[in-house]
């Protein structure tokens, strides 16, 4: 296996008796303005010099219900559309497109704005831009949201053709195989011949282990960030928790909540659980200790809230006006059932498939996706002879890191996609 360049990274750290990981010197900045290009190939107009600007999302249909695609679970699904958004431009031979996967709570919009007045950009904005990691002025970088999602992407809110209502949970149970596969579909419809780079963290990054095994032909290199071959038992039971959370909620009515009120008070406190698991013990302790936001007079009461207590329930209510309730249940069980090797002999035979670059940044406190995930499927690669790069970010931000750590990913990823690809 591979590691790129001459020198480790500040601020990461490796295990030397079996990885080693090193970085070349970083990328020059680029400090020119991505043009602006109308239709498929362009969402990006002209805001900032720091960003890719003001961009404007896309939705295409890729099937109908006439020719609609089976699942994993054998049931056929169509209409399918698919929201994404796209960044920089493509070369004439299309040779520099990279996909950037999102997470469980992502979208298509992975950087820039989608108006002047927009508060927060993309959710990666500080990977993805002119000079940045996923360098706009060399990549056409595409983002999609995910088969089951909420923000464009056809999902259990979406309108199921036989009843002329909102599918709800009579939407199929969907896959991240499903979502790949989906996502191929559109590559194929902007007639893109083969993949730069695919990217992703979290259950994004359990789309780039497929990417990288089901299309192996088509992916160049694959970059993982924070995620496993499977989820841990512990990471299912974080989940099974968000789900009865909703379920439980008396608005939720098996899922047929829409044009109805909403189950907020269900999905609220299963966002509340799953940002636990995303935070470290290190960083909740520093951001907020034991501090009490709100004291009753007497000093001692049960309204007495601390500032952890205010932070999640906002983090709660922020999340339902948003995201989908039964969204929220379709992709965590996603997650929970994704397994890279099942189905294939094993993940060291899954694994055995790949013909891309493999990088995986692992992050030093991140317990619900722990490193020694990530060193599990590096080990494989690595008996499998496989051209792959690893380094634990020492971090402690917890999983929430590779959406922060931007100044030391930025150096590994520049390397390595600037690294010339061995052939498997």
């Amino acid at each position: 296996y591979s590691t790129a360049g001459t020198k480790p990274t500040k601020g990461a750290t490796t295990n030397h008796t079996a990885i080693e990981s090193t970085v070349a010197p970083p990328l020059p900045r680029v400090q020119v303005r991505a043009t602006v290009r109308e239709g498929l190939y362009s969402s990006a107009m002209s805001r900032r010099e720091d960003t890719v600007n003001i961009v404007k999302p896309q939705r295409v249909r890729l099937a109908e219900a006439s020719d609609a695609p089976a699942l994993d679970n054998g049931t056929r699904l169509g209409p399918i559309d698919v929201q994404f958004e796209t960044y920089g431009r493509p070369t004439p031979q299309r040779d520099n497109v990279i996909l950037l996967c999102h997470a469980f709570s992502g979208d298509a919009h992975a950087a820039g704005y989608h108006a002047d007045d927009d508060r927060y950009p993309g959710w990666w904005n500080e990977m993805v831009g002119p000079g940045k990691a996923f360098d706009t002025d060399r990549f056409f970088v595409v983002c999609t949201n995910v088969l089951g999602g909420c923000q464009g992407t056809t999902g259990p809110g979406s309108i199921d053709p036989a009843t002329g209502s909102p599918y709800g949970m009579s939407f199929p149970f969907v896959t991240i195989a499903d979502m790949v596969r989906v996502q191929r579909m559109l590559l194929d419809r902007l007639d893109v011949p083969k993949l730069c780079a695919v990217a992703g963290g979290s259950m994004g990054g359990m789309q780039v282990l497929e990417w990288a095994v089901r299309y192996p032909e088509f992916v160049e290199r694959a970059i993982v960030f924070a995620s496993a071959a499977r989820l841990t038992a512990q990471g299912i039971a974080f989940n099974a928790v968000g789900r009865n959370a909703i379920m439980s909620d008396p608005n939720w009515h098996g899922g047929a909540y829409y044009g109805r009120p909403q189950p907020t008070d269900g999905l609220a406190i299963a966002r509340m659980i799953g940002h636990i698991t995303y935070l470290s013990a290190e960083s909740m302790g520093t951001k907020f200790g034991r501090r009490l936001r709100r004291r009753a007079p007497t000093g001692m009461e049960l309204d007495d809230r601390f500032e952890v207590e205010s932070y999640l329930e906002y983090q709660g209510q922020k999340f339902v006006d948003r995201f989908d309730a039964n969204t929220y249940i379709y992709l965590t069980k996603a997650m929970d059932r994704f397994d890279l090797g099942a189905g294939r002999g094993g993940l060291e035979s899954a694994l055995e498939r790949i013909k891309s670059s493999v990088l995986i940044l692992a992050y030093s406190s991140d317990w619900l996706f722990p490193t020694v995930q990530s060193k599990e499927i590096v080990y494989a690669l690595a008996r499998a002879r496989k051209d792959v790069s690893f380094t634990e970010i020492a971090s402690s931000y917890g999983h929430d890191a590779f959406f922060l750590e931007s100044s030391v990913q930025t150096e590994l990823v520049a390397a390595f996609l600037a690294t010339q690809r061995k052939t498997a």
